[in-house]
């Protein structure tokens, strides 16, 4: 069953304006745009639609902070992340439920993203106050060399609907720590949860202009201005690779400092030698954590054909004790799909596959009823080039291919222009060092199903991205690094 009421509860509490200099208000003309439920395709509410002016407004704001956000001590802009921490943590439930209404996961996995997202703000939080520099001698001892750190400036943040939390957090976390001002876009399908994350921002102590919000539905026409805009110091996007693409294009007027968070096709390379059953279970949460909608989901299932008929019985029988339903079904295992479009994308590719002449071993029937909702599935057979192994599925559909040796293996693993993890499993310590090595991809989940940590450098190779976000070198996406050339006259006695 579905929870009614308390879903009125969490979303009335939500501002839904545009948040511009600390005060939210109605967007520039008062225009709005319906979020709704994916679980049940109805509308949850209607939140303002930013309009260009809104945005150069949200710009002014926080060029007109950065001055002032930049000579708060570290220790306090720590403060300020550790106080939202657990200002998250506590209201765990309610940012679950949220979650939950405006992007379609179980409430389990919510729970999981809250204190995901919370943790990136306690990581920078205390990377803070370790922003350091470098003094030294110059080479031919006439100066001094100090090598500085200082914040890039006001930023512009583009974060996807996927993770509504946790990806604002990741970029917020170290904005703030770095001494940055922002401008958020949240994805207008989640815009709700970004609003109720720069509540508790707020809350915390965050200084008004820091941080503004300006959800739309017309994305490319409020980003664009602001990406022409001189005073605008750096772009962090999350999102497609074609959008990516995009944006740097725009980026490059202005030479534009810039992070990017792009596709995935993430290979799941099962080896002769591996644990099958930690496979099959790495397998269920590489392929269906977050209803597959991931940049880090397994995308290309390569399993060795000597253990391939095992390991897809494996999976099979796995996938078949999944239970669909809405998130808020605390009996739900797997929510729906973020819409219908996606829906029908995902449909469309297995669809072609099939008809291609894949075998389907579990699924691929379109559920009855209200709601984006998609069945676990598995198809073996894939034929080579299909489109299904060259694009992210962003859904629960595991396709499987067979490999015989391990470069055969690496050579279909590599065969893509993405790299951003490959998920490797085998008990053969030298293999499983030999073949992280020679995959293409930024990270890599050894005999692991998951790869997203705080403390690490989440990011990847090839059109998977630029930069890293976490880790020790994740605040360094903020900073600008400025020389000083210290003269140094010569010792008077050094000259007798």
């Amino acid at each position: 069953m579905e929870t009614t009421l308390p879903q009125y509860d969490v979303i009335g509490q939500v501002e839904k304006g545009v948040l511009i200099g600390g005060r939210w208000r109605p967007a520039t003309g008062g225009a709005t745009f319906p979020v709704e439920n994916p679980a049940t395709g109805r509308h949850l509410c209607e939140v303002s639609d930013a309009t260009p002016a809104d945005a150069l407004a949200a710009l002014d704001a926080a060029s007109a902070a950065q001055p002032g956000w930049a000579a708060v001590p570290p220790r306090r802009r720590g403060e300020i992340l550790r106080r939202a921490h657990d200002l998250l943590i506590e209201r765990m439930e309610e940012f679950a439920l949220l979650i939950t209404l405006e992007m379609g996961k179980s409430l389990a996995e919510s729970r999981a993203e809250v204190r995901y997202g919370a943790h990136y703000l306690r990581w920078f939080g205390e990377e803070a106050v370790r922003i350091d520099g470098t003094w030294k001698v110059s080479e031919d001892g006439t100066a001094r060399v100090l090598v500085t750190r200082q914040p890039v400036g006001p930023c512009l943040l583009i974060t996807p609907w996927n993770a509504p939390l946790a990806m604002p957090a990741r970029k917020i976390g170290p904005a703030v720590a770095a001494g940055c001002t922002m401008i958020v876009k949240p994805a207008a399908q989640t815009p709700l949860t970004t609003a109720a994350l720069a509540g508790v921002l707020t809350e915390a102590g965050l200084p008004d202009g820091v941080l503004n919000i300006i959800p739309t539905g017309q994305a490319a026409a409020v980003t664009e201005p602001l990406l022409r805009d001189g005073r605008l110091r750096k772009l962090s996007f999350t999102g497609s690779t074609p959008v990516g693409r995009l944006l740097l294009s725009q980026a490059a007027g202005t030479v534009l400092r810039t992070s990017m968070e792009l596709g995935g096709n993430a290979p799941f390379i099962v080896c002769e030698d591996a644990d099958l059953d930690a496979a099959v279970d790495g397998a269920m949460t590489a392929k269906l954590r977050n209803i597959g909608e991931a940049c880090i989901a397994a995308n290309r299932f390569l399993v060795h054909a000597g253990v391939a008929e095992e390991f897809t019985r494996k999976l099979v029988a796995r996938m078949g004790t999944i239970a669909l339903g809405a998130g808020t079904d605390p009996a739900a295992d797997l929510g729906p799909l973020i819409d219908e479009r996606q829906r029908r994308r995902v449909a469309d590719l297995v669809d072609e596959t099939v008809a291609a002449g894949a075998r389907v071993r579990a699924g691929a029937v379109l559920p009855d009823g209200p709601g984006y909702f998609y069945p676990p599935t598995v198809l073996t057979g894939i034929p080579a080039g299909a489109r299904i192994t060259r694009e992210e599925i962003f859904g629960p559909v595991a396709a499987i291919r067979t490999f015989t040796t391990e470069d055969e293996a690496l050579r279909d693993a590599n065969d893509t222009e993405f790299g951003l993890v490959g998920y490797l499993y085998t008990r053969d310590l030298n293999r499983a060092l030999r073949m992280s090595e020679r995959l293409e991809t930024g990270m890599v989940g050894l005999n692991r199903g998951y790869v997203s940590d705080p403390s690490a450098p989440f990011g990847g190779m090839k059109q998977s991205g630029i930069g890293r976000e976490g880790g020790n070198t994740g605040i360094d996406e903020y900073l600008e690094q400025k020389y000083l050339a210290i003269d140094l006259a010569p010792h008077p006695e050094s000259v007798r």
